[in-house]
């Protein structure tokens, strides 16, 4: 039987701070409770998982990041050039995945992408450095500050599991988008990293009152 998933006691301050000046918020929380721990590694190796698991499900994306572990420990933009198609394909990466793979490998050794100086980068001056690299778009850098940089103040817009139970949580007739997903997400400043990841929570949780 699977252990149930750990609580990010982390959120808790920000939750309790958007619950407090946000009355939907506040009748949710209590009944989703925290949501889970969730973390990427940074580096080459984390931001590589996050591109291995797009378009997947999260059982195959698990699958081929398990495979891909074992195959290259650690896992270095050295080590992932070092395989060849064959061996990624064994591995169960599509041709568009192995190209994103060496594309950001060779950046990354080139110096193109500078993960390292993504700490002293505001947030958008991060994402627009990420987005240079073949394969990473807006969702997949916003992933990455959230998730393994930590950031607190990161807004998915574009996601559409955040877009879906921001409709249910506001009661809204069609799901926000765009403009309307941004301004949405504005008065939860700063904490819109802990909004998203409320409503990551919201989406997958059944017992909701409305």
């Amino acid at each position: 039987m699977a252990r149930p998933a750990r609580p990010d006691t982390s959120l808790r301050p920000a939750l309790e701070a958007l619950a407090a000046r946000d009355a939907d918020i506040a009748r949710c929380f209590p009944a989703c409770g925290l949501p889970p721990v969730r973390r990427h590694k940074t580096g080459f190796a984390g931001l590589l998982r996050i591109i291995m698991a797009q378009q997947v499900s999260t059982a195959s994306a698990a699958a081929i990041i398990g495979r891909l572990d074992a195959a290259v420990k650690p896992l270095t933009p050295a080590g992932f050039l070092a395989l060849d198609e064959a061996a990624l394909k064994a591995i169960g990466l599509s041709r568009q995945k192995m190209r994103y793979g060496y594309a950001l490998a060779e950046d990354i050794l080139a110096r193109r992408i500078d993960l390292r100086a993504l700490g002293a980068m505001a947030d958008e001056e991060a994402i627009a450095h990420l987005i240079q690299a073949k394969g990473i778009g807006r969702w997949t850098a916003e992933i990455y500050l959230l998730f393994a940089l930590r950031r607190p103040d990161v807004w998915p817009a574009g996601d559409l599991a955040v877009q879906a139970a921001a409709q249910r949580l506001k009661n809204l007739k069609d799901r926000p988008q765009g403009a309307a997903m941004v301004a949405l997400g504005a008065p939860w400043r700063p904490y819109r990293s802990a909004a998203a990841r409320f409503l990551w929570h919201l989406y997958r949780h059944p017992g909701v009152p409305d």
